[in-house]
Order: C-alpha cells, then sequence, then structure tokens
C-alpha cells in the first residue's frame, strides 16, 4: 500500500483533497487485486467487490483484471481466470479488467502474457492503456519526464502495430492525471513538453481521468479543457468514454456529470449512449487504422464543432 502513497511516488500533491483521493484510488486497486489473488473461484472476489464503495468499486475491479491475469500468467493452474470472471458481474466493468490486464502485462515475462487473439478485438487496445499508466506510475522519471516510448511492441499480434505507441500514450496521459496530483495547469505543463504529434492521445488519456476518478472542481475541468486546445475533441471523446464506464456500470457518481458536462456538454447518460450508437459492429477487422481508432475518431468528430468544444 504504501507504493501509492504521493510522497512514495514523488507526484505532485495540489492540496489535502485531491492526495487523499489519489491515495484511496491505489488502496482500492490494490484492494481488488487481493480479492482476486486469494479467492478460489472468481465469484468469491465478485462478492467481496460488490461491497465497497461506488465511487472507487471500478478502480477495484481494475486491480481484480490485473490479480487475475497474473494467474493466467503464472506456471501452473488453468489460464482462463479472466474469461471467468468476465462471465459475471465483472461484463459491466470490461474496460477497467481490460486496462487491468495490462498492468498484469507489466508485471509478467512476456511468454506469459496474454494471447492476444483470446481478447476482444475492438477492445484490446485499452490492455496496452494499462499497460501505458502502469509504466508512467511507476517509471514516471523515464516514460513522463524523459517523455520515453517503447519502440516496436509486440502485442497485440492482430491490428496495425504503428497504432501501439498511441494506444500507450493514452495510458501514460491517464496516469499523468495521478502525476500531476489531479492539478490541471501542472498536467497540461507536462503534457504541453512532449512532441505534438503524442499530444492528442496524452490529453485524452488525461481526460479520461478527470471525468472517472474526478478531483477538480468546475472551474478548473474548463482549464484543463481550454489547455487542450485543438486537442477539445479528444478531451471531450474521452470524457465520453469515462462516461460509459460508470453508466454501464451503475457507478454514478457527482463529480463524472460535472465533468462531461464541461468537456462535453452533455449529461453522462447520453454521453455514453453516443459511444455506443457509434460503436463499430461486428465483426471487427482493423485496416491500417484500427478499429477501435476508428470509434475514438467518431466519436470526437460530433463534439469538435459543438458549442463549448474547441476545435
Amino acid at each position: 500500500m504504501s507504493e501509492t502513497l504521493l510522497e512514495t511516488r514523488g507526484f505532485h500533491v495540489k492540496d489535502q483533497a485531491a492526495k487523499e483521493l489519489l491515495e484511496t484510488v491505489g488502496r482500492m486497486f490494490l484492494t481488488g487485486y487481493a480479492y482476486a489473488v486469494e479467492a478460489r473461484h472468481p465469484q468469491d472476489a465478485e462478492e467481496r467487490l460488490e461491497e465497497l464503495p461506488t465511487r472507487f468499486k471500478g478502480f477495484a475491479y481494475e486491480g481484480a483484471g490485473m490479480g487475475f491475469a497474473v494467474l493466467d500468467g503464472m506456471p501452473f493452474g488453468h489460464r482462463h481466470h479472466v474469461a471467468d470472471f468476465l462471465r459475471g458481474r465483472a461484463a459491466d466493468h470490461v474496460y477497467m479488467v481490460y486496462v487491468g490486464i495490462g498492468w498484469a502485462m507489466a508485471r509478467l515475462p512476456r511468454f506469459r502474457w496474454p494471447s492476444s487473439a483470446r481478447t476482444d478485438p475492438l477492445l484490446r487496445w485499452l490492455v496496452l492503456d494499462g499497460y501505458g499508466f502502469h509504466q508512467a506510475y511507476f517509471k514516471t522519471d523515464k516514460y513522463v519526464h524523459g517523455q520515453g516510448v517503447d519502440e516496436n511492441f509486440p502485442w497485440p499480434a492482430e491490428g496495425p502495430r504503428g497504432y501501439t505507441a498511441n494506444a500507450l500514450d493514452q495510458g501514460i496521459g491517464r496516469a499523468m492525471w495521478f502525476v500531476g496530483g489531479t492539478d490541471p495547469q501542472v498536467v497540461a505543463d507536462m503534457i504541453d513538453k512532449f512532441p505534438r504529434h503524442r499530444r492528442g492521445d496524452l490529453y485524452s488519456g488525461a481526460g479520461l481521468a478527470a471525468t472517472y476518478a474526478g478531483g477538480v472542481t468546475e472551474d478548473e475541468l474548463r482549464l484543463f479543457r481550454d489547455r487542450a486546445g485543438q486537442h477539445a475533441g479528444l478531451v471531450a471523446q474521452a470524457g465520453a468514454f469515462a462516461a460509459e464506464a460508470r453508466v454501464k456500470a451503475g457507478l454514478h457518481v457527482p463529480h463524472t456529470a460535472l465533468a462531461t458536462r464541461v468537456f462535453c456538454d452533455l449529461e453522462p447518460e447520453p454521453a455514453a449512449q453516443l459511444t455506443q450508437d457509434l460503436r463499430p459492429a461486428p465483426p471487427i477487422v482493423d485496416g491500417d487504422v484500427p478499429a477501435f481508432e476508428t470509434w475514438r475518431q467518431s466519436i470526437t468528430a460530433r463534439f469538435v464543432h459543438q458549442e463549448g468544444v474547441s476545435s
């Protein structure tokens, strides 16, 4: 648990409330991880996860996703813990579970990574989001301050290999919301130090974290949206994704509604519905641009010319 303390990580402390929020998120993630690795069956973990506070339950499911993915990567037992987990209530938290798989990959040797062929062809890029978050969270000097990249990332086997850097950056940007202590000025300043071609994905990731995790006032959300400038549409897209993750799981909280109003000019439910209205229809077959990115671009396009969102 001490590894989640902002002082341990060397992250920016905006104020005591933000500090407590981010450290609670870390504790809940590790709580979910523990529930998973201690469980005899995914249902046992599920019952304990459902008892956690609404605001933090999604983070615990993310941690449980990591835990079950680690068990799948062990050289004993079976390799379908995650699949079994997703047959239960975790199906409503599928986005968070996929992110958790990426955390597990960051801790497992590559030959123990899950087969990408066994993941959802649309959502598998969220695994890389989780991997990127882990690297930025635990190797902050390299991936945030040093703007490091993982060249020729070997996963997934399917889909355009060139998109892996974009998916990783979405996770790095999400982690930067934590590194910056939910301070929009600090986070935007860090993002603006990156090469221009990376900033869109980074702003998107941070916008998702701002919507899902919170920790900011309405004025701070407006500041972050304005700092995103030409990437404000991507911040709105990420806000809609975050709303869908919370709405699908029934985890309604006031700060998500505040963020979708600022970023998307919508309440969480219609923002979430927009993501489903534009979701690519199966079968999902990636071309030069993966279906996941086409989905993101379609959502972004709906916001770019909308009043209140910068183009």
